[in-house]
């Protein structure tokens, strides 16, 4: 019998994933708390499309609101739940599913930021599994569309990094690469708080800078300053991190080291970072990252989950992150309406 699969939070990231586990005929629940997407994708199906490289394709599923989540009761549970909402709503959607889980079911996170150790507050260590996508570039169109500013990551990129939180493989973690390998490529992989950590870098320093300028990724890297400004961000992150203990990835295809050296001032570090992040980023599409697209949307960021969790961390170590406290009240305010998106909330810092 194949394991019946919820996805708590359809949008992005649990849509792209989720589509393509139910195009293969996987048992899949899209659970959502935004009515109209909800019932786009019960009249008409998800569709899914790319910028480049993969045709369009809609696939019918199965979509259900929140408050028609009690029904379930009268079902076979739960084997699996893809925990994809905002990191602010992870508590009480596992809370939610919880009671709707099988006796050996389990939670996987597949978010940004580090929401493994919230989930596990909720169900208990043994059931939680975290999922990092990288470099994924989705968004939620408009209801009942998906759509991805590149094409497949393939052998190029993996894309999904599936672990558990003690590091060894185990066959519920190997089934997770499995469903999410329908997608793209996906790999288990024994160091899922370095993975998680990378991921956190990458988030920290393209975010939070496309929410306050109002700008695309590919705007923020062409910008001199701005792109001194997201070495300094991660930087701060990146010392954070291996204060921590984390055994750190590659971040944006580069060596962390590189990375933070950058950011502090090293010349050749901050040319070779420079190269880098200007031939990808000619690579790409014109991509707003999620934070940028919920300020859009009018939507509450992910900041301190992100910039504020990295400040937050480093308090008690004694490293300073003065960029990325910065950054955490800049995109406060214009969450807020008391500042409107804009390019000199970071230049005029004059931090680089």
């Amino acid at each position: 019998m194949k394991p019946r699969i919820a996805i708590v939070g359809a949008g992005a990231v649990g849509g792209y994933a989720g589509s393509y586990m139910a195009a293969a005929g996987e048992d899949v629940t899209f659970i959502d708390p935004w009515p109209e997407h909800v019932e786009a994708m019960r009249a008409n199906g998800l569709r899914v499309t790319h910028l480049r490289d993969v045709a369009e394709f809609t696939t019918p599923v199965r979509a259900i609101h929140l408050t028609e989540l009690q029904n379930e009761a009268k079902g076979r549970p739960f084997d699996i739940a893809f925990i994809c909402m905002k990191s602010y709503d992870t508590e009480w959607a596992t809370v939610m599913i919880r009671q709707y889980l099988a006796p050996g079911g389990f939670c996987v996170s597949l978010q940004n930021c580090m929401n493994e150790e919230t989930i596990a507050g909720v169900v208990g260590w043994g059931r939680v599994l975290g999922t990092i996508a990288s470099s994924i570039t989705v968004e939620l169109m408009v209801p009942g569309n998906i759509h991805r500013n590149s094409g497949k990551g393939g052998a190029a990129h993996t894309v999904y990094r599936v672990g558990e939180p003690h590091g060894r493989p185990t066959e519920r973690a190997k089934e997770i690469v499995r469903l999410c390998a329908l997608s793209d490529s996906a790999t288990l992989t024994e160091n899922l708080w370095g993975e998680r950590w990378s991921k956190l870098v990458t988030n920290v320093m393209g975010n939070g800078m496309s929410a306050c300028t109002g700008l695309l990724s590919r705007d923020v890297v062409a910008d001199d300053q701005l792109r001194a400004f997201t070495a300094r961000l991660g930087a701060e992150a990146i010392r954070v991190g291996q204060a921590l203990g984390y055994s750190l990835e590659e971040i944006l295809h580069i060596d962390p080291e590189v990375i933070a050296r950058a950011g502090e001032g090293d010349a050749q570090a901050r040319a070779e970072y420079d190269r880098k992040r200007i031939a990808e980023s000619a690579r790409g599409g014109a991509h707003r990252p999620s934070m940028g697209q919920d300020m859009v949307k009018g939507r509450r960021t992910e900041i301190e989950f992100l910039n504020g969790f990295v400040a937050d961390r480093a308090a008690p170590l004694g490293i300073p992150t003065p960029a990325n406290a910065a950054l955490t009240e800049i995109v406060k305010k214009v969450e807020r309406g008391e500042l409107q998106p804009d390019p000199k909330h970071i230049l005029d810092l004059r931090m680089n």
